[in-house]
C-alpha cells in the first residue's frame, strides 16, 4: 500500500518544538473517557465487527451528516446497503471535508488502529477496506480500547437499565452515567421503564422520588460516579412541590410548558441527591432536536438532525446554580454548552462556585478551532490548570483517536504560550499531566490519579 509519510505524520498539528516535547509528554497516558454512548454489552461480548464500514458507519451521526451534507443517497447512511458500499461512499465524499474534524478523526484512526497512513478517498478506498478489514477479523472491542490505553469509560444509562455488563475488564473499569431525561421530560415509556425496573408504580410524586432514590442507589452500587442531564433549555424557576406534584399527577396532558416547570423542580430535587451521594453532575444544554421532522419520522433520533440552539440563557445558569448552593444541594457539577458564543458567560458563572468546571468543547465545537477557543475560555475566565480534559461523547469504538487529537491540539496551546516565553517550560509538562489525566481521575474520586 502506498504510503505518503508526510501526510498526517507524527507532528501534525504540533507547530513549534516545545509542542512536541509537550506533546509526547502525554502522547501515551491512559484514557479516562468520563462521558460517551459506547454500548456496554458490546464490550462485555467483546465484540467484533466485520468490516470497517460496519465499525465507522454503524451508527456515527458524524459521519452520516457529512454524507448527506455531500448528496448522498439515505440508502448508503441509514439505509439497507451493505457496509462496504457505505464505506465507498463515504469515502467518496471523504476528500471534501477539509477542515472538518471528521478529516481528522478518521485518519487518526487508519493510523492509530490499523497502521494505515494513506490518505481516504475513492481510489483508496477497496485498498485501506481490504487492510482494515483483514485486521479486523483479529481484533475485538476489547483488543481496540486496549490499543488505545483506555482505563476508564462511562457509558450513558436510562435508569431503569439492569447494568449487568458494566463492571471491570482487564485493566478497564466500565461505570454507568445516571441519566433520567426521559422522566424530566414526562416521557410515558420512560416511566413505564422506571415501574418494571422498582416493580411499582409512580402514581404520586413521592412514589417517583422513591423510584428514583432506589435506581440512584442501584447504580451507585454499580460504580456510577456520574450523573448527566441532555437539555433543550437550562432549568427555570422552581414551582415548588405542591404544583410539581399537581403537575405529576396530569402528567398525561402538560403542556410543553409545563413539562419545564415539572423538570425545573425535579431536577433540582435531583441535585440534592446527587449531592448527598457523592456523584457528579453533568448539564448538557443549548441542542435543539430533530428539526427535521420528515426525516427524524423516516430514521429516528440521534440521527443526524440536531443542531444549535441560537441563544443560552446564561443568567438562568447562575440562578440554578445558586438556589442549590443556598440549599446546601450542589454537586460537583460539569457545564457544557453545545451554543458556543455563551462559553464566557458560563465560564465565569462556573467561578462563582465551588466544584463547577467547564466540560470538553462539545458535539459541534469538537473541533481544531472550537477546541482552541474552549481552550481560550478556559484559560482566560477560569484556570486552565483545572481543565477535565477530554472525551469521547461518541458511540464509535475507534473514536478513542479523539484523545491523541486533543493532546495534540492542546500541547501546541500550551507550548504556543513556552515558545513565546509567556509561559514556564517546566511548568508545561506538569499543567499538561493534569489536563490530560490527573485532574479527571481526582475529580470524579477515581484511585490511583499518577500518571502511569
Amino acid at each position: 500500500m502506498k504510503q505518503t509519510m508526510s501526510f498526517f505524520g507524527e507532528n501534525v498539528f504540533l507547530s513549534t518544538p516545545e509542542a512536541v516535547r509537550l506533546y509526547n509528554a502525554v502522547r501515551d497516558l491512559p484514557i479516562v473517557d468520563y462521558h460517551c454512548h459506547l454500548d456496554e454489552t458490546a464490550i462485555s461480548e467483546n465484540r467484533r465487527f466485520e468490516s470497517l464500514g460496519e465499525l465507522w458507519l454503524g451508527g456515527d451521526h458524524y459521519k452520516w451528516r457529512a454524507m448527506r451534507i455531500c448528496g448522498v443517497d439515505e440508502r448508503y447512511i441509514t439505509g439497507d446497503a451493505p457496509y462496504d458500499e457505505k464505506f465507498r461512499k463515504f469515502a467518496q465524499i471523504f476528500p471534501k471535508l477539509c477542515g472538518n474534524p471528521l478529516y481528522d478523526w478518521a485518519q487518526l484512526e487508519l493510523k492509530i488502529l490499523f497502521g494505515i497512513l494513506e490518505p481516504l478517498n475513492a481510489e483508496s478506498a477497496d485498498r485501506i477496506l481490504s487492510a482494515a478489514n483483514a485486521q479486523l477479523k483479529n481484533m475485538t472491542v476489547r483488543d481496540m480500547l486496549k490499543k488505545y490505553r483506555v482505563e476508564y469509560i462511562a457509558t450513558t444509562d436510562d435508569p431503569a437499565s439492569p447494568l449487568a455488563a458494566h463492571g471491570r475488564y482487564g485493566e478497564m473499569q466500565v461505570s454507568p452515567t445516571f441519566r433520567p431525561d426521559g422522566i424530566l421530560t414526562v416521557d410515558p415509556a420512560a416511566i413505564d421503564r422506571l415501574e418494571t425496573a422498582v416493580g411499582h408504580s409512580v402514581g404520586s410524586l413521592a412514589e417517583l422520588k422513591a423510584a428514583l432514590i432506589a435506581r440512584l442507589d442501584y447504580f451507585a452500587a454499580h460504580g456510577c460516579k456520574i450523573t448527566d442531564h441532555g437539555m433543550d433549555y437550562l432549568p427555570e424557576s422552581d414551582p415548588g412541590e405542591a404544583v410539581a406534584t399537581r403537575l405529576w399527577e396530569r402528567r398525561s396532558a402538560l403542556t410543553g410548558a409545563e413539562k419545564q416547570q415539572f423538570s425545573a423542580h425535579l431536577i433540582r430535587w435531583l441535585a440534592g441527591e446527587y449531592q448527598k451521594r457523592g456523584l457528579v453532575m453533568q448539564l448538557h444544554f443549548g441542542t435543539y432536536r430533530n428539526v427535521n421532522t420528515a426525516m427524524f419520522e423516516r430514521v429516528g433520533r440521534d440521527a443526524g438532525f440536531d443542531v444549535m440552539r441560537a441563544q443560552v440563557d446564561a443568567d438562568r445558569l447562575a440562578a440554578f446554580l445558586d438556589d442549590l448552593s443556598k440549599k446546601n444541594a450542589l454537586p460537583k457539577t460539569v457545564l457544557y454548552s453545545l451554543e458556543p458564543s455563551v462559553m464566557p458567560a458560563v465560564a465565569t458563572v462556573s467561578g462563582a462556585f465551588p466544584n463547577v468546571r467547564v466540560g470538553a468543547a462539545w458535539w459541534f465545537n469538537d473541533t481544531v478551532a472550537g477546541i482552541r477557543k474552549q481552550l481560550e475560555v478556559a484559560s482566560e475566565y477560569t484556570a486552565l490548570g483545572m481543565n477535565l480534559g477530554m472525551l469521547t461523547d461518541s458511540r464509535s469504538f475507534s473514536s478513542y483517536a479523539r484523545f491523541d487529537f486533543f493532546r495534540r491540539i492542546l500541547a501546541d496551546f500550551v507550548g504556543s504560550y513556552v515558545a513565546r516565553g509567556e509561559y514556564d517550560a517546566d511548568a508545561a509538562e506538569q499543567l499538561m499531566i493534569d489536563i490530560c489525566y490527573r485532574n479527571v481521575k481526582e475529580f470524579l474520586g477515581l484511585s490511583g490519579g499518577d500518571a502511569q
